[in-house]
C-alpha cells in the first residue's frame, strides 16, 4: 500500500464517528497525531468488543506499534490527560512510551473552567453550549498571549511570573465580576509543577517527530476533534469551537509544512447531528428525528447531552469539501437508516437574505429543499462488502457523491472494525 500522510477530519458539527475511522486505519501509520481543541472531544472506539470513549488521547493510542502525538494546538487540562492516561491503561499498555505530547501546548486552568461556567450561565451573555471545560477561555489566553504551556511547568523559576500576572488578570474578574473567593497562587504553582513533573516523559518535539518519521518513511495520520462546520473561521459562527478543526488547523496545530498532508479524508454521517447551540436547517422535529436519535444511540461521548438530529445537508457538505481540499468521504451510520420509508437530503436552500450565507454561514432564515430517496426494508448493519448493500442504500450513497462532488471511500455499518466498506 503506497500510504500518504493522512488527515481524518469531521465535516459536519462533530460526532461523525472520526474514532472508528482513525482507529481503524491508525495501524497502517507510523503516528496518529491530535493538532487542535481539548478535553471537549469525545471519540468512541470499539477495541476487542470493548467500548472505548477518548476525550483527549488521540485514537491510536491502543496501538502498540504506533504513536500517539499531541500537537502544539491542542489545549490540555492536566487532571483530565492523567484521568484518561489511568483509565484507558485498563484496556492497553506502554501509554507514556507511546503517547508523545508537544511541551508548546497550552493548558487549562481551573479560573478557565471557572470563568467558562460563569459566562455559560450569565444572563448577559450569548449562550453557545460549550462543553463547560474551560477550552475557549483557554484559547483566549493563548491569542492574548498570557497562556501557562506546558513547558512553563517544568520548573518553578519559569512557572511562577507568569502565572502571578496571569492570575492577577483572573482573580480580578473573579472577585469583582462575579463574586467569588480569589485562587490561591501556592496551590495552583504546587499542582502545575507536580503534573510538569509528572508529564516529563512523554514530551518531545512534535514537529520534529513528524519529520524524522517521515524520514523513516512511516506515514502519519492526522486526527481532527469536533467537525468543521464547527470551526472558529469556516463554522457557523459564533456557535462553533474555539480552534481550527478544519485542514487549515493541522499546520499551526501539528508543527508541520501545509504541504506535508498529501491527503484528506472528510467523515460524514449519512445524516447529521449537533450538540449545543447554533442553526441547523435539516432539523427533524418529528418522531423520525427521534428515532434517529434512539437508533444511533446520539448522545455525546463527552457530555451526555442528547444530539439534535437532522437530514443529510448537502448544501453545506459541498462547501466544506470545495474549500478544504476534501479528497474522499467516509460515510458512518448509514446502518442507523434502516427500516426508513424515504430519506430526505438536502439539495439547496430557498434563501431570499443575501447576507453572503456561504462565507459567513449565515443560515438562521435558510430553508432547505429535498431530494426524497427511497429508503430500504433489509438491514445494513454489518455488513462489510458493498455488493451485499441493498440496492437503495446504493442508490443513497451515489446520490451524495454527486451531489457533493466528492467520491465515498469507506462506508460504515456498525460501530466496529469489521462492519467496515473499503471501496
Amino acid at each position: 500500500m503506497n500510504l500518504q500522510n493522512t488527515a481524518i477530519l469531521g465535516l459536519q458539527w462533530g460526532d461523525e464517528g472520526k474514532g472508528k475511522i482513525v482507529n481503524y486505519m491508525a495501524g497502517d501509520f507510523g503516528a496518529a497525531c491530535r493538532y487542535q481543541g481539548g478535553h471537549n472531544a469525545g471519540h468512541t472506539l470499539i477495541v476487542k468488543d470493548r467500548k472505548i470513549i477518548l476525550h483527549l488521547l488521540p485514537s491510536s493510542i491502543c496501538h502498540q506499534n504506533s504513536l500517539s502525538l499531541i500537537g502544539k494546538g491542542v489545549v490540555i487540562s492536566y487532571e483530565a490527560l492523567f484521568s484518561e492516561i489511568e483509565e484507558i491503561g485498563e484496556h492497553t499498555s506502554g501509554i507514556v512510551e507511546r503517547l508523545k505530547i508537544s511541551p508548546a501546548c497550552s493548558l487549562i486552568q481551573p479560573y478557565h473552567q471557572l470563568i467558562d461556567l460563569k459566562k455559560e450561565k450569565s444572563n448577559s451573555q450569548k449562550t453557545i453550549g460549550t462543553t463547560l471545560r474551560g477550552i475557549g477561555p483557554a484559547y483566549e489566553d493563548k491569542v492574548g498571549r498570557r497562556a501557562i504551556r506546558v513547558v512553563d511547568t517544568l520548573s518553578e523559576g519559569q512557572l511562577k511570573p507568569v502565572l502571578e500576572e496571569t492570575l492577577d488578570y483572573y482573580n480580578f474578574i473573579i472577585e469583582k465580576y462575579f463574586n467569588e473567593k480569589p485562587l490561591s497562587l501556592i496551590e495552583l504553582m504546587d499542582q502545575n509543577l507536580s503534573f510538569g513533573e509528572k508529564i516529563k516523559p512523554m514530551l518531545a518535539d512534535v514537529s520534529l517527530l513528524i519529520k524524522k518519521l517521515n524520514a523513516e518513511g512511516k506515514k502519519v495520520l492526522f486526527e481532527g476533534a469536533q467537525g468543521a462546520l464547527l470551526d472558529i473561521d469556516q463554522g457557523t459562527y459564533p456557535f462553533v469551537t474555539s480552534s481550527n478543526c478544519s485542514p487549515t488547523g493541522i499546520a499551526a496545530g501539528a508543527g508541520c509544512g501545509p504541504l506535508d498532508v498529501e491527503n484528506i479524508l472528510g467523515v460524514v454521517k449519512a445524516y447529521v447531528t449537533r450538540v449545543g447551540e447554533g442553526p441547523m436547517p435539516t432539523e427533524i422535529f418529528d418522531d423520525i428525528g427521534e428515532h434517529i436519535a434512539l437508533t444511533g444511540g446520539e448522545v455525546g461521548a463527552t457530555t451526555g447531552r442528547p444530539r439534535r438530529c437532522g437530514w443529510f445537508d448537502a448544501v453545506l457538505m459541498k462547501r466544506i469539501i470545495e474549500t478544504n481540499s476534501i479528497q474522499g468521504l467516509c460515510l458512518t451510520k448509514i446502518d442507523v437508516l434502516d427500516g426508513l420509508d424515504e430519506i430526505k437530503v438536502c439539495k439547496e436552500y430557498d434563501d431570499s437574505s443575501g447576507l453572503f450565507l456561504g462565507e459567513c454561514m449565515n443560515l438562521e432564515n435558510v430553508s432547505p429543499v429535498y431530494e426524497t430517496l427511497p429508503g430500504w426494508d433489509r438491514p445494513t448493519k454489518s455488513i462489510n462488502s458493498f455488493s451485499e448493500l441493498p440496492s437503495e442504500a446504493k442508490t443513497f450513497i451515489s446520490y451524495i457523491e454527486e451531489v457533493c462532488g466528492a467520491p465515498i471511500k469507506i462506508v460504515s455499518t456498525g460501530p466496529d472494525d469489521l462492519s467496515t466498506i473499503v471501496r
